[in-house]
């Protein structure tokens, strides 16, 4: 039997057995059914005569069983994609000069160290220069403190003239570890360091600007012979993808149902797959706008699917439990002004339009706030055609 003609089927039945001008059997003069459970009257829809559903027609109609059960929380809400701002970091030169070349571009994978692009400085040039020169007069302090013992040894000299030789030495020493310290701070490697250590080789003002982490280049600021400044000139953005920030928006009704720690699922209409994730930030902050709170979902991006700004789905679920009364999802209806109802059954084949309040859902679980008590029958499957149906009685 097609859905059509078990309607129209169910149309008549109801006309049969509440229609005609006479009160049905068992039906109170309040238009209630008698035994019926009374639903609020209160800002819901109120409890309809009940109706009969002829047995033949019970095969397309489910029951399903009021049922307390052990309840956690979802949040639906929406989302944005950001990077992760434990995971990101902006590149920035350590000397100021033109930009020479680029060694790498938008979407580039790096490691930690690696060049990402050379600048030509007097900076680097200078430090060298000071490396060297300090170096010099170390080697030189070495030689005469080394002369000075063996003369002491002997006799030869007074044993000031050694302090003396000594105190030389250890500033010797200082000014190379001041030059040496300068260099770090330029990002020079260690093989540059040994290079410059070589008096016959001559300085390279060319510069590697390095990179701090591992990553992939996200954004490149800059173009090839730019001037760039020290410390102040962002040349690129890198960041770690493999894991993302979603900025969630909570509205100030569920706050308390969102803790740190809980679970999240992410869905995008961009890609199949629902990623998972964990809330590790709950805002402070109410936006008087939105009348939301913003929390933070960090969330692995395996395949990369996750970009910034992507707008998501996000579920959050209460690591919290209680109990609760649940329905199927199908048995909840909604009437003209939009209020939830059921289909309950006051005895086999009679049924009732029910009012309930709801509360959050779950899969194909909805939880019922009041109106209805455990061991109720609900219609779970066929509801939308007995609402139907009703619509046609007298």
């Amino acid at each position: 039997m097609t859905k059509t003609r078990l309607g129209m089927t169910l149309s008549v039945a109801l006309t049969a057995a509440c229609g005609g001008g006479s009160q049905p059997p068992g039906v109170a003069a309040s238009g209630t059914a008698a035994g019926a459970p009374s639903a609020p009257t209160s800002g819901t829809a109120t409890t309809a005569a009940y109706f009969n559903v002829p047995q033949e027609q019970m095969s397309h109609v489910q029951i399903a069983t009021v049922a307390e059960t052990e309840w956690t929380r979802m949040i639906t809400t929406t989302g944005t994609v950001d990077w992760d701002g434990d995971k990101t970091t902006q590149a920035i030169t350590q000397v100021s000069g033109p930009i020479t070349r680029l060694a790498v571009d938008l979407g580039s994978r790096v490691t930690p160290g690696q060049p990402l692009l050379y600048v030509t400085s007097p900076d680097i040039s200078n430090a060298v220069s000071a490396y060297r020169k300090a170096k010099n007069r170390l080697d030189l302090a070495q030689r005469n403190l080394d002369r000075a013992k063996d003369l002491i040894e002997h006799k030869a000299i007074a044993p000031r003239d050694l302090e003396s030789t000594q105190a030389d030495y250890n500033d010797a020493a200082t000014d190379v570890q001041t030059a040496l310290q300068q260099l770090n701070i330029l990002g020079v490697s260690q093989e540059d360091i040994r290079e410059a250590e070589t008096q016959s080789v001559p300085i390279r003002s060319e510069l590697p600007m390095r990179s701090p982490i591992a990553g992939v280049v996200v954004q490149r600021l800059v173009m090839p012979g730019q001037v760039i400044q020290a410390g102040a000139t962002v040349a690129f953005v890198i960041s770690d993808v493999s894991t993302v920030w979603v900025q969630g928006h909570v509205y100030e009704k569920d706050l308390r149902s969102v803790h740190v720690g809980d679970t999240a699922e992410i869905r995008s209409a961009s890609f199949p797959e629902t990623l998972k994730g964990t809330v590790a930030y709950v805002g402070d902050l109410l936006d008087p706008d939105t009348r939301t709170t913003a929390v933070r979902i960090v969330t692995g991006n395996p395949r990369a699917d996750l970009k910034k700004d992507l707008f998501v789905d996000v579920t959050i679920r209460d690591t919290s439990s209680r109990q609760a009364l649940v329905v199927p999802t199908a048995s909840v209806l909604y009437d003209e002004e939009n209020f939830p109802f059921v289909y309950l059954q006051v005895q086999p084949g009679q049924f009732a339009q029910h009012a309930v309040q709801i509360g959050s859902q779950r899969d194909d679980q909805i939880e019922i706030v009041s109106g209805l008590k455990t061991g109720d029958h609900v219609v779970s499957q066929g509801s939308v055609f007995l609402q139907f149906a009703n619509s046609y009685r007298g």
